[in-house]
């Protein structure tokens, strides 16, 4: 199957030159994670310059560079990604898979003729997962066992530097002495909380201050998991109901086995497709 038969045509871009609140508020709207972002050349037309998403805003509003500079003095020429991988619109969807996943990258522009007609995402393959052959497979057989989480002690600054290092959306919150689950923490929660501060506590005392927040006053407590019996169609269609990347999987004591998210679907659909 060609790669233009799964991808989103709807574009929602952003020009480089509108700044992250702006961002955030199309993000927030269209419930999606990343914006094309354009610059309007001197025929009047709409070049593909970069990409940005929720995790690349978090990581730069929580830089120690930009401590002086108001959030609505960020433009997003300053935050997108500029190095853009794109692929053409007849490329086979396991080929685009595949780049997807060997470049740790959430979505790719679809091009005909250098023109930007879509772009695909994890989201795109979600969809594909709620078919019969995805129904025979558990989330254990697909699940990744190795979660890094943090504890609900840890401060807001390191969570958000293991989001940065293991290039990650979400981090499970646990308790030490027996993993049990309690929370979860994302970039969408990392940002709300850091506009938060930045607005309110003047900029003199942010730096010392930021180590006063910690996991505990920012997590989601309420979190949805699945088990590992549960089938891949089953988390397919929980993801495109409720738009979550990614959920938790516990045992019947509430403890972390693992974590089932976009990336494993699409790494599932590169084999099986």
């Amino acid at each position: 199957m060609q790669i233009k038969n799964i991808m989103t045509e709807d574009l929602i871009t952003i020009n480089k030159d509108q700044n992250i609140l702006d961002a955030l508020k199309l993000l927030r709207k269209n419930k999606i994670s990343r914006l094309p972002v354009v610059n309007t050349n001197q025929d009047n037309e709409k070049e593909l310059v970069g990409i940005v998403s929720e995790r690349d805003i978090a990581n730069k509003l929580g830089s120690s560079k930009i401590d002086k500079l108001s959030p609505s003095n960020l433009h997003i020429s300053s935050v997108m990604v500029k190095d853009i991988i794109s692929v053409d619109k007849s490329m086979d969807l396991v080929e685009v898979a595949n780049i997807m996943l060997e470049n740790g990258i959430g979505s790719v522009p679809v091009q005909d003729d250098d023109m930007m007609i879509g772009i695909v995402s994890k989201a795109d393959f979600v969809s594909l997962c709620v078919s019969k052959p995805y129904e025979k497979i558990t989330v254990g057989e697909v699940m990744t066992k190795n979660v890094i989480s943090v504890s609900m002690d840890d401060r807001l600054i390191h969570a958000r530097r293991v989001i940065i290092d293991n290039k990650i959306g979400r981090l499970l919150v646990t308790a030490d002495a027996n993993n049990e689950l309690v929370g979860i923490i994302t970039s969408k929660d990392i940002i709300r909380v850091l506009l938060d501060f930045k607005k309110h506590t003047p900029e003199k005392y942010q730096k010392s201050q930021i180590k006063n927040l910690f996991v505990d006053d920012i997590m989601s407590e309420n979190v949805s998991a699945v088990s590992s019996e549960d089938t891949i169609a089953d988390v397919a269609n929980q993801m495109m109901e409720t738009g979550f990347n990614g959920y938790p999987v516990i045992n019947d004591n509430n403890e972390v086995i693992g974590i089932i998210t976009q990336t494993d679907l699409l790494a599932l659909c590169a084999d099986i497709e």
